[in-house]
């Protein structure tokens, strides 16, 4: 039955380049679009490399495993939808990311109460946009290195989303969808 709710992403660049992962399609989900993905890491460039990232909201994990691709040294996976994380793991299996990846299948809100020691360098944070849980991803500031970036996929309407902490050092608008990059003071 998932077969039928599934859809392919490509890995765009990077060890593996133009691998074809799954991801649902079931609305509860929504897939980052390759344009979008595409200019997010080109804005970041140099900065995954060697990098610990957190994928939050992961879905299919395009973000993470992008980020893996591309040199990141360790992606840490947080995804509560049952279906998305058996789609992540079948993901990162295919890729064989398994030794540079952790997935915990919990809520957002757990995973930052229960992650007091572990801090970041890049954080993704795609959350739904019916449900962006802006308090929620207000809190990953607390788990961000000193310096080091957040990037918050919001829906392409109203302003950046303000989060306590951390400033907004770019912003970049995809129609449906919008990018904000927040540093960490």
């Amino acid at each position: 039955m998932l077969i039928s709710l599934q859809m392919n992403l490509r890995i765009i660049s990077g060890i593996y380049g133009k691998r074809v992962i799954k991801a649902l399609d079931n609305g509860v989900t929504h897939p980052m679009s390759e344009r979008v993905r595409g200019s997010l890491f080109n804005i970041v460039g140099d900065e995954i490399n060697g990098a610990d990232v957190l994928d939050a909201f992961a879905g299919s994990g395009s973000l993470g495993l992008e980020a893996l691709s591309r040199g990141a040294k360790h992606a840490t996976f947080v995804e509560r939808d049952n279906g998305a994380v058996q789609i992540l793991l079948a993901n990162i299996k295919a890729l064989q990311a398994d030794s540079k990846s952790t997935v915990l299948s919990l809520d957002l809100d757990a995973f930052i109460n229960k992650n007091s020691e572990k801090l970041y360098d890049v954080i993704f944070t795609d959350p739904p946009y019916d449900d962006m849980q802006l308090s929620t991803v207000s809190r990953l500031e607390k788990i961000l290195k000193p310096n080091g970036l957040m990037i918050l996929s919001y829906p392409g309407r109203g302003g950046v989303p303000t989060v306590d902490g951390i400033v907004v050092v770019d912003n970049r608008s995809y129609g449906t969808a919008a990018l904000a990059f927040y540093r960490k003071k």
